[in-house]
């Protein structure tokens, strides 16, 4: 809404509509993706470039991708089978930590984040999920099993918690399920670490918390070093304020403590907190969490722009750090490492934005010759790099598949029946048409159906969640022919309540051919080399009896210097094991029988 107004200033007569909303929500199908002349993306992950990426493939929309890391940015313009798309080159894969060191013996501030968000809190706010598929996967990987039996019978602990914060306090606090959390997270679960003795023998243990002792200002932190021996014990220094509302007073900057005058230049987000102050953020945020579940929502996940959510996983994984001796993070740090944010430089996202502006220019005005990829370098010699547009990959699972478009009634339609349409086989010449004939049919990664297996041929689109903005993927099982991307719309505004539930593409879809890599001919070995008992020197002579001449003369008569064969012995010879056998003139032939010969004038 702000980008609006702003840019609205430079020409008040261009009409500006702002939508703030999820670009995957299912209002936003192909359809929607096809009423725009051009598509300028400035996303900020992965997935979401992804998703726009195939919408214009399937929409056949051009698109202008674009992104900026710091002094780095690059644009790049896309074209459907004129430049490669976003998915033609492969993206690497963000990092991934194992399960054990995550849940149990992390080392780094960004193993207690990733913990914090990506365990804890889908554990207490999100959907009440099996964790057994997880460890089930870590313990085929190898990891240790006595860990896993302890991580088993963590994750049924959590019930309880769960129906604590969906419930009014028993007590009558506010802060009882919270303190239900805290008591469960940071001091059960480390006792219960610890009286697994083996963990512990290679690694400093980690310390269990005291909530009242934390709140209180008394808690002493006792670390064990990691031959057994106790470190000297370090008292938590606070600013003596306390109570959520102190903490979030200190973070706004208004605190009129000692600590907050010297720091009164830093930004809110970049003060350090102190584990009181983690603590009274750990309790103020979950609460206010919990406040939204009893309010009606039925799962949170965690957004760096949501200041809940990101106040509760920064005030869990700074007490997980302490626990742990590992150094704390600010509430800034941690919004750049959960949201894997880098920070933006104004310089860059305004040369990035001219650069769009200019490729989509080339875009629509089609000047495609003048298309290219632009980079922007950390390289004062040559700050700005561009590229000519290279052809799409062949192997590109995105846009060399074959887009189509279904409007249909989800509830009413059958998927035997968006397949069999699709791929026209009630039509009356479907005994004519090429392609596919036995296929498996996918729904992003979900198995629908395949040649073997049908049990779903029946159910309605909606019954497998397939509505609109989704695709399905009818894959050829043998390979030959492209992929078919089925994209969901919905049925004309002015449809009949009586007429039919679905409505196929006209015409239908034509997958084509996919090429066959080309098989090299393997070079034959070459001849093994007899080794005599007495090697040559290297000036002995050697001389060829009756050897062909390395060049025939032509003449254009028949006297001397003709030759009667057109090509030499050793060119014979390979024609030969390739399977080609050269005659000396059209008088001979070839003796022997049963021989299967194709003669090749």
């Amino acid at each position: 809404m702000v980008a609006a107004k702003t840019a609205s200033a430079f020409n008040p007569n261009v009409k500006i509509t702002p939508i703030h909303a999820n670009i995957k929500e299912p209002q936003f199908d192909v359809a929607w993706f096809r009423g725009f002349d051009i598509v300028l993306n400035a996303l900020d992950n992965l997935d979401a470039r992804r998703h726009v990426n195939k919408m214009c493939m399937a929409a056949n929309v051009p698109l202008v991708e674009s992104g900026t890391a710091g002094y780095l940015g690059q644009v790049q313009p896309i074209l459907k089978d004129r430049a490669e798309c976003f998915d033609c080159v492969p993206k690497p894969t963000p990092k991934t930590f194992p399960v054990c060191t995550i849940r149990s013996t992390p080392s780094q501030p960004i193993h207690c984040i990733v913990w914090a968000k990506s365990y804890l809190m889908p554990q207490l706010f999100g959907e009440d999920e099996d964790s057994g598929s997880e460890l089930d996967e870590a313990e085929k990987q190898g990891e240790n099993a006595t860990e896993i039996a302890a991580l088993r019978k963590e994750a049924l602990a959590f019930k309880a918690v769960r129906d604590a914060l969906r419930s009014a306090a028993a007590d009558g606090s506010p802060s009882g399920a919270a303190k239900m959390v805290f008591d469960k997270v940071f001091h059960s679960d480390i006792l219960n670490l610890l009286s697994m003795a083996d963990m512990w023998r290679s690694r400093a243990p980690p310390v269990p918390l005291e909530f009242d002792a934390i709140r209180a200002g008394s808690f002493v932190l006792n670390r064990p070093s990691q031959n057994g021996a106790a470190a000297p014990p370090v008292q938590e220094q606070t600013n003596g304020a306390k109570g959520s509302t102190s903490t979030e007073k200190m973070l706004n900057g208004s605190s009129s403590s000692t600590n907050a005058s010297t720091s009164g230049a830093k930004l809110k987000d970049q003060r350090a907190l102190s584990l009181q102050d983690n603590l009274e953020l750990f309790v103020s945020s979950t609460e206010r969490l919990a406040a939204r579940l009893r309010a009606g929502e039925d799962t949170i996940s965690f957004d760096k722009d949501d200041d809940d959510t990101l106040d509760f996983v920064t005030a869990a994984a700074n007490l997980r750090s302490t626990a742990y001796g590992i150094p704390g993070k600010s509430r800034w740090e941690v919004k750049e490492m959960a949201g894997n944010i880098i920070p933006a430089i104004a310089t860059t996202n305004a040369i990035i934005a001219g650069l769009i502006v200019l490729q989509a220019f080339h875009l629509l005005r089609r000047s495609y010759s003048s298309l290219r990829n632009v980079h922007v370098q950390f390289k004062p010699s040559m700050p700005l790099s561009a590229i000519a547009m290279c052809t799409p990959n062949p192997a590109c699972g995105v846009c060399r598949d074959t887009y189509t478009e279904v409007r249909c009634d989800p509830a009413r339609v059958t998927l035997k029946e968006v397949v069999d349409g699709v791929l026209g086989r009630n039509a009356e010449d479907a005994g004519e048409r090429d392609g596919p004939q036995e296929v498996s049919v996918y729904e992003d990664k979900r198995v629908l159906s395949d040649p073997d297996w049908d049990d779903n041929d029946e159910r309605t689109l909606e019954s497998l969640n397939v509505t609109r903005g989704k695709f399905l993927s009818i894959v050829d099982e043998d390979g030959e022919y492209a992929t078919i991307q089925v994209a969901i719309g919905t049925l004309p505004p002015d449809h009949p309540a009586d007429g039919p539930a679905l409505i196929l593409p006209s015409p239908l879809p034509e997958p084509p051919r996919r090429e066959k890599p080309r098989v090299a001919t393997p070079t034959p070995p070459p001849p093994p080399v007899t080794i005599g008992k007495k090697r040559a020197a290297p000036d002995d002579d050697v001389e060829e009896i009756d050897a062909p001449s390395a060049k025939r003369a032509r003449t254009t008569g028949g006297g001397v210097g003709v030759s009667e064969t057109p090509f030499t012995p050793s060119k014979k010879r390979r024609l030969e094991e390739d399977g080609l056998i050269m005659l000396d003139n059209a008088e001979e032939t070839i003796e022997e029988e049963d021989t299967d010969v194709i003669v090749i004038d």
